[in-house]
């Protein structure tokens, strides 16, 4: 191979490394994409907090089944008056996802798909406005078992208000608060004046532990809770709960039940009569005293002065009623 060749073929090699150092030291800039618009689980806007006005318009719908204040008459239904804003739209989204499916749960999955999470909070704001009212609690004797002579009810209303220690249950009234009035916060339920039927079935699920929620963390408290309660508990703790409700209430029905007075018509009052202003009497006259009679003067001369004179004593008559009274008198001599 002559020199002038190999010459060329170094050239060659030289050309390609520096072709090669050049193109990696040119960075080439590679087009930004469109940045990920992000969107909400449902699919709508983010929701605020709830409007009552909006919520009471909505709440129509409701009204078959719960309510038109969220007071069912049919006990198959639970009452929403008085449930915090989170709560209602927080089960309203389990029932939407299928989340929640057990008992009236089919009934609801249609109403649910058709709100949007703002529709949820303008209705769970309506119903934490209106009244809970209450049920009556059974007051019925237990016969026998465990809880015998006591009242069905206070079975229940042990186990609101202390718990159990041995069985590790807490009071319920540690949550849903002593006068079963709920937790806005943590979302804890209003449970004061709940249909029995709804609580029964309810604290029954919870018993059996099973759930299709994907954050089951509010479950799982109460179906730590509800593990260990038998039926008879179950039945007289759901009993306490409807009938349970403020003392104010029974103070505005007893006002209520009192018959109001009528207000009396308004009568026209006759004009005093003018009488003339009668003359002033007269004082009565001053009794004049007798002056003593010549018999009872003392007389002149030695004749002795009797006693009675001595004394300067006399008896005269007032003119009062003809009574007599007696009085002292000096003589002046």
């Amino acid at each position: 191979m002559s020199q002038a060749r190999v010459l060329s073929l170094v050239g060659l090699a030289a050309f390609a490394v520096a072709a090669v150092a050049f193109a990696q030291t040119t960075v080439t800039p590679i087009p930004d994409k469109e940045p990920v618009q992000t969107a909400p689980l449902n699919g709508g806007p983010k929701a605020t907090w709830g409007d009552v006005k909006a919520g009471a318009t909505k709440a129509g719908t409701c009204a078959a089944c719960h309510g038109l204040d969220g007071n069912p008459t049919d006990p198959q239904y639970p009452r929403l008056a008085g449930q915090s804003e989170r709560y209602i739209a927080h089960q309203i989204a389990l029932f939407k996802t299928g989340e929640r499916n057990t008992g009236m749960a089919a009934a609801m999955k249609p109403f649910a798909d058709a709100l949007s999470e703002q529709d949820a909070r303008d209705l769970g704001a309506y119903f934490a406005t209106q009244k809970s009212g209450a049920g009556v609690a059974d007051d019925t004797v237990v016969a026998s078992g465990p809880n015998k002579d006591k009242k069905f009810y206070q079975i229940g209303e042990d186990l609101f208000r202390s718990g159990d220690k041995a069985r590790g249950i807490p009071a319920c009234m540690a949550c849903h608060g002593p006068g079963g009035a709920g937790n806005p916060g943590p979302a804890y339920p209003h449970v004061a004046g709940q249909q029995a039927a709804y609580s029964k079935r309810r604290l029954e699920e919870y018993r059996a532990g099973t759930t299709t929620q994907k954050d089951p963390h509010l479950f799982n408290i109460m179906a730590s809770v509800a593990k260990s309660l038998t039926d008879e508990e179950i039945g007289s703790l759901s009993s306490y709960l409807q009938g349970l409700h403020e003392r104010a209430d029974d103070v505005a029905a007893a006002d209520a039940r009192r018959p109001s007075r009528r207000p009396r018509p308004h009568r026209l009052r006759r004009p005093p009569r003018l009488r003339p202003p009668r003359p002033p009497r007269p004082p009565p006259p001053r009794p004049r005293r007798p002056s003593p009679s010549r018999a009872d003067r003392p007389r002149q001369g030695n004749t002795p002065t009797p006693a009675w004179q001595q004394a300067g004593v006399f008896v005269a008559a007032t003119g009062r009623g003809g009574k007599l009274r007696r009085r002292s008198q000096r003589w002046l001599r």
